[in-house]
């Protein structure tokens, strides 16, 4: 992946190493915890963790103030790479919502090492990257790319690059989702039903990111020319590497469909790829017809 062309984004916090306390009060032993559970019954750890905080009467990590950290493209290879993928999606997606006559308002991504604060409670490596809509900025802990290739396996070397900007492409592809109105939608839809039913719903928007992510994939080789012989196919390995399918049948021996959350492998390498080939948002319709 050739992404030194791309325009940095000024929209990077740089909170490596500034540390990030307990969330909400809460001792780090009991954040490891509650990780471990939500990881064995499948349910997302910001859940738990916000209902222990409840419990112990704890205001949000974020309400007490989380160490701010450099803003603007950091230094490092590593910060160059992710506020360049930020930069070129900032400038692919501002020239697609002007095509709809609306406006692009790109989110801010906040790099971090172990863990820190963000609107939507505590964040942390254990978790992975992802979007909080209440502040509209992805968290990213860098350390999660050395897991695409030593735990999921899904590429190697200098090949990890385009997996990586899968990974932040699918989130940014969740801020794309709040701009138009889908997350709302969604947690509005999910408030009452069963866990089976909100976990299916909550499977149609991750498989949307992925299709987003591949939306800006094909509009940014349009302009660059950026993928090289054996992108795709590490970024397709990635996805198939993190499907819920894989990674339950990993964790636990076994299969459970009705506790997705993000879809199986075969999904999240069929919206990737539909994004991919198409380039088109109207190709991301995953709530319009059977997600398989």
């Amino acid at each position: 992946m050739r992404w030194e062309d791309f325009r940095r984004s000024g929209n990077v916090e740089d909170r490596r190493g500034l540390g990030g306390g307990a969330a909400g009060g809460l001792g780090i032993g009991t954040v490891v915890i509650l990780g471990l559970i939500s990881w064995a019954l499948g349910i997302d750890p910001r859940v738990l963790i916000g209902g222990a905080e409840i419990v112990t009467g704890g205001r949000s990590g974020y309400e007490q103030g989380q160490p701010t950290g450099p803003t603007g493209a950091p230094s490092d290879e590593t910060g160059q790479f992710i506020a360049a993928v930020l930069g070129d999606t900032e400038d692919r997606w501002k020239e697609i919502f002007q095509q709809a006559g609306n406006t692009y308002r790109p989110p801010q991504l906040v790099m971090f090492s172990g863990m820190t604060r963000s609107a939507c409670g505590q964040a942390q490596a254990a978790m992975g990257p992802f979007y909080c809509p209440s502040d509209q900025r992805i968290y990213l802990d860098t350390a999660f790319f050395r897991d695409l290739e030593q735990r999921f396996g899904g590429c190697s070397g200098k090949a990890c690059r385009f997996a990586q900007a899968y990974v932040i492409t699918h989130e940014v592809g969740h801020h794309v989702q709040n701009l138009l109105g889908v997350l709302p939608k969604v947690q509005q839809a999910q408030q009452g039903q069963d866990r089976r039913s909100g976990n299916q719903l909550q499977v149609r928007v991750e498989l949307q990111a992925d299709c987003f992510a591949g939306v800006w994939a094909n509009r940014a080789q349009a302009k660059w020319s950026f993928i090289e012989p054996g992108d795709v196919e590490a970024a397709l390995r990635t996805a198939a590497a993190i499907g819920d399918d894989r990674l339950q049948k990993q964790g636990q021996g076994y299969v459970v469909p009705d506790a997705f959350t993000h879809g199986s492998s075969e999904q999240r390498v069929r919206w990737f790829t539909a994004g991919l080939k198409n380039g088109a948002v109207s190709a991301c319709n995953t709530f319009g017809e059977p997600a398989a």
